[in-house]
């Protein structure tokens, strides 16, 4: 083989450069946009830790450990202007040019913005409760949701103890203009809401659901920070809990209570046609009229009773369908004897799912789970409670 000249070789090895910049540029150009679109999920990612402390600690983060949200409208507009910002960058980026496996993650992500920024257009934000619970439930809960092992944890929790009653005053603040604006619940499910709120105000701050991290430390406080710790919250829990919840009980009972809405459907409310059509998409995910919802409803209404009346039928109960319902909530068989008997009947039940779910479903969630009394503090409107 007649052997290539120098300026051949130059030529063949120049063109093989050329080539392998241009594969690694289409394999950059390929790249660039799944990079985007990470950047963007990570970047809200933290947004949203840093907004909600709380959710933060719950998926782990713990640099907020010591704060609670800030939960005023003017936070509530910043949040849904970024959010927009961050879905018209979303959007620039062609989801056709991603995998398959990107291309799912934006199309959830762009609804899940959506969805967020339409609520709040709707003025879903208004509605911060539901008729059993609330944020101020959610905040009842915080001694078990939060990490209780070392000096700094404690110091964290008394720092949440002592935000409390500011940020029960933000969340009266939005409620009280939430009212003044039309939006509450129907006055007819607020009969013994504040409940759960009177509990929490007690006149000795030992006996409080907060000191309970107080009267046991784990091994990892030093035996030296405990008593410093303890007494800290003990005032934490009187200035900062139990005051806080006793200005959201005193305006719930004086305000809120009594200036609820009497009539009972969302359309009562203000643009409540609107608002109702969001709250379809955001727990259906999908574009249904009302009507269509409620003929969806009665037709499984009837597909329900049939299979009733079945059962029925071959029970061997002679009775009629009002009678039977009639033997089921009064036939003391049905009914558990005792709050202990009621959890070891649902901790049966619930194994039994266990070892029926593999046949359902082709993947399980590795986190098990346990069953708990509803706390005596929520029970009374808490269903099933």
């Amino acid at each position: 083989m007649k052997e290539l000249s120098p300026r051949v070789r130059s030529a063949i090895a120049s063109a093989f450069l050329l080539l392998g910049f241009a594969a690694g540029a289409a394999f950059a150009l390929a790249q660039e946009p799944a990079a985007r679109l990470q950047a963007i999920f990570d970047e809200e990612w933290e947004f949203r830790l840093r907004e909600d402390p709380l959710f933060a600690t719950s998926a782990g983060d713990h640099r907020y450990n010591d704060r609670l949200p800030s939960v005023t409208v003017a936070d509530e507009k910043r949040r849904a202007d970024y959010r927009r910002g961050l879905r018209d960058r979303l959007r620039a980026i062609d989801p056709k040019t991603l995998s398959e496996a990107d291309r799912v993650s934006w199309e959830m992500f762009e609804w899940e913005l959506t969805d967020a920024i339409d609520g709040f257009d709707r003025g879903a934000y208004w509605l911060p409760l539901t008729a059993d619970s609330g944020f101020h439930t959610e905040l009842a809960r915080l001694p078990e949701n939060v990490p209780l092992s070392t000096t700094k944890d404690y110091e964290n929790y008394i720092a949440r103890l002592r935000a409390i009653p500011g940020y029960l005053e933000q969340w009266i603040g939005l409620l009280r203009e939430a009212v003044k604006r039309g939006y509450s619940l129907p006055r007819a499910v607020l009969e013994g809401y504040d409940r759960p709120i009177v509990a929490q105000v007690v006149a000795n701050p030992e006996e409080s659901r907060f000191y309970k991290p107080f009267r046991e430390f784990p091994a990892g406080v030093p035996e030296a920070d405990r008593a410093r710790l303890s007494a800290a919250g003990k005032d934490a829990v009187a200035r900062g809990a139990i005051a806080g919840f006793r200005s959201l009980q005193e305006f719930m009972t004086k305000e809120y209570i009594p200036g609820a809405r009497t009539t009972l459907g969302a359309s009562s409310m203000p643009d409540g046609p609107a608002l109702y059509a969001y709250l379809i998409r955001h727990f259906t995910t999908v574009d249904l009229t009302a009507d269509a919802v409620h003929e969806i409803g009665l037709a499984e209404v009837k597909r329900i009773r049939a299979e009733m009346d079945a059962v029925i039928a071959k029970s061997g109960f002679t009775g009629d369908f009002p009678s039977f319902l009639k033997f089921l909530r009064s036939d003391p068989r049905f009914y558990a004897r005792t709050p202990e008997e009621l959890l070891q009947r649902a901790a049966w039940i619930a194994k039994r799912m266990d070892g029926k779910l593999p046949s359902l479903f082709g993947k399980l969630p590795r986190q098990p789970y346990g069953v708990e009394a509803v706390p005596d503090d929520i029970a009374p409107k808490y269903t099933g409670g």
